[in-house]
Parts: C-alpha cells; structure tokens; sequence
C-alpha cells in the first residue's frame, strides 16, 4: 500500500462498514473519481485515497478492529494515502479525543468531542462559508455531530460553526464534523480531490512519471 498513483481518474475507497457510504461514492462520481466500497483489507489495494463515512465510531472500532481493517486502515494512512473523515470519520482521524477514549487511526492534531451537538434529535443544518470552497455557502448537515476542542499548530482550519472548528485540513487529511455526501453540493469532495493530487504530484515529478499533469 502506497501514496497515489496519478495520473488518470483516482480510485477513491469508502470505508463501507455503516454509513452513508453510497452516498459517498455518488458525489465522488460527480467529481470524476471512482468510488469503491471498502469492506476487507484487499479492498485497500490500488486506490489513490480513502473517504471514512459517519455512523457511529463505536460500532467502526468494534467492527473494524475485529476484523483487522483499522489496522490496515492506520497503515495506509502512515504510508501517507490521503484520508476524507467525515463526522465518525473526523472522530477515527482525531488524535485526541475528549472524555478519555482512546484514539483510532489518528494523524490529525486535533481534539475532538464525540456528540458534541447533542444526540439524533439535535440534530441541523446551517450555512457555512468556507473560503476554499468559493464565495457560495455550503449547506451543512450535522447528525450527532462532533466538534473540534483544540487544532495543533499545522492544522488548517476550513470552516467554523458557533466559534468551533468543523472543518480541518492537515496535509493529505481532511475532516468534517458534518455529512458532504448528504447534499448535492460536491464541492468538499472536489476540495479532498485536489488534496489528494497536491499530494502525489511531487513524488510522481521526482519519478518522472510520463502524462503528469500540472493542474
């Protein structure tokens, strides 16, 4: 397992234990890349990225430790594969989680509040403006959403909500503390795209890779 191998449309893996992961797969379709539905460890072979759905990171942990996909998920991303988590996916990224649970795959500086807006009733939407998306809010959806407690140093912060962090970026991770897949908006797809070739460009120049584009 290693970082992309672009040129060409990417292979974008969606973790595909719960969640909206279908969903997924049809906005990355919208923005050019191929989906592919990650149940096993050899579904990891040959994408260029992989998405981490919501759902409950409870449920990923149990499900996904048990059968070793976790692990295998932890060693892509130390490899370097970029890695969208959205909401339980944001939680997976996190190295730091508030209330004492332990950390999952981790490699975001950040510290993260599990249900932080409240449980499934809570739930809501709201406009978000976040700069490297253009000058049109985003509609937001947050489901038993978390927030981000505290950024380290390197950590871009996209987007914010009610003075919280809910949107970060650090080199080849993203995270969103709300559901991007749920809108037909696919702009924070198009946005991890981008991150994702920033990414393999300059190993795939060093190589000398023929066809490599430049935008």
């Amino acid at each position: 397992m290693s970082p992309a191998r672009l040129p060409g449309p990417p292979v974008v893996g969606v973790l595909a234990i719960q969640g909206a992961f279908r969903e997924h797969i049809a906005s990355l379709a919208r923005v050019g890349a191929e989906g592919r539905e990650v149940r096993t460890s050899k579904d990891l072979d040959g994408i260029d990225g992989l998405i981490l759905p919501g759902g409950e990171s409870t449920t990923l942990r149990l499900a996904g430790g048990e059968s070793g996909l976790l692990e295998a998920v932890a060693e892509l991303r130390a490899a370097g594969v970029p890695m969208l988590g959205t909401c339980a996916g944001m939680i997976l990224l996190a190295d730091r989680l508030s209330g004492g649970s332990a950390p999952m795959i981790r490699g975001l500086d950040i510290e993260v509040r599990r249900n932080a807006y409240g449980r499934q009733r809570a739930s809501f939407e709201c406009e978000l403006s976040i700069e490297a998306l253009g000058a049109e809010p985003l509609r937001a959806i947050f489901i038993r959403a978390p927030w981000v407690e505290s950024v380290g140093p390197d950590v871009e912060v996209l987007a914010e909500y009610a003075g919280r962090a809910v949107a970060v970026r650090q080199g080849p991770l993203v995270a969103t503390a709300f559901h991007p897949e749920l809108t037909d908006d696919p702009r924070v797809h198009a946005l991890f795209l981008d991150t994702l070739r920033d990414n393999a460009m300059p190993q795939l120049r060093s190589k000398g890779e023929p066809g490599v584009r430049t935008q």
